[in-house]
């Protein structure tokens, strides 16, 4: 029986240092854990309603959806690892050598993939500002063509003798884009030249006339036909009508060989460059 109470004793003791050692550390660190975890719960809601309303400006915007949701879910993550950094804080655990860490190793991967990084900002700035669609033609990038697809990192187009021309972003944006088809209209400028012996006056109203006639030929703005320069063997008119975007090839074929015609018809001549060669012959002594 005395062995029995002393068994119970000694239990007894244990389960009281147990006690103690749980009340001691709930003392200790209880109000960080608290702390920590109400961090976390923090950290996730901002992270997703950051990520919401970053997905929802680049749908606005009408960017590409595996942009908006790789971009979206890029935000969310950051956030969630600077909360788990200042949950652990609360610890007292030294998170400036980690962030150094995660510094260095973020460093170093942008410096092996600075190139890919370049080119998806690139082409999230693309599908942000959207200077150029699908289908449009433009000349970027040192090639000229239709856009046929806006990628992250690349934009594919089709050049006009339909070769498949695939550009990095970054050479895009980091130049000069021209959009041949961002206006409805567009204006043809064509140079007619005319032998110094002409009538200008005569060639003039045989352009004016072929504008005029023209179905494709745009009313307004009006047309515009003007001597231009005095040439080394020619008289030039600017011929510089406007019509639809989508016409000015077709346009621009027709009124070249409409001009040759009319003026070959009504005997105005079209100069070409030549040169006069003077012999002078020296006297024998």
């Amino acid at each position: 029986m005395t062995t029995f109470m002393a068994q119970v004793a000694d239990t007894g003791g244990v389960v009281q240092k147990v006690i103690d050692y749980i009340v001691g550390f709930g003392s200790l660190y209880g109000l960080k854990v608290l702390g920590a975890v109400l961090i976390l719960i923090i950290g996730k809601i901002a992270a997703t309603i950051a990520a919401r309303i970053v997905r929802n400006v680049m749908v606005k915007a009408k960017a590409e959806v595996s942009v908006a949701g790789f971009v979206s879910s890029l935000v969310k993550y950051t956030i969630l690892v600077f909360a788990v950094i200042a949950a652990l804080a609360k610890f007292g655990v030294q998170t400036t050598s980690f962030i150094a860490v995660l510094g260095a190793a973020g460093l170093a991967v942008g410096l092996a993939l600075q190139g890919s990084l370049a080119n998806f900002a690139a082409g999230v700035l693309i599908l942000i500002f959207r200077p150029f669609k699908v289908g449009d033609v433009i000349n970027a990038g040192g090639a000229l063509g239709k856009v046929q697809e806006i990628g992250i990192f690349t934009t594919t187009l089709d050049s006009p003798d339909t070769q498949r021309v695939i550009i990095p972003n970054a050479a895009i944006t980091g130049g000069t884009i021209t959009n041949l088809t961002a206006n409805d209209t567009r204006r043809v400028d064509m140079t007619a030249g005319i032998g110094y012996g002409d009538d200008m006056g005569k060639a003039k109203q045989i352009l004016e006339e072929l504008l005029s006639k023209h179905p494709k030929v745009l009313e307004d703005p009006a047309p515009v036909v003007a001597v231009a320069e005095l040439g080394d063997s020619s008289v030039n008119f600017v011929v510089r009508p406007w019509v639809k975007t989508e016409d000015y090839w077709e346009v621009k074929f027709e009124l070249t060989r409409a001009i040759k015609e009319s003026f070959d018809s009504q005997d105005v001549s079209i100069p070409f460059p030549q040169h006069d060669v003077h012999l002078f012959q020296e006297a024998s002594a």
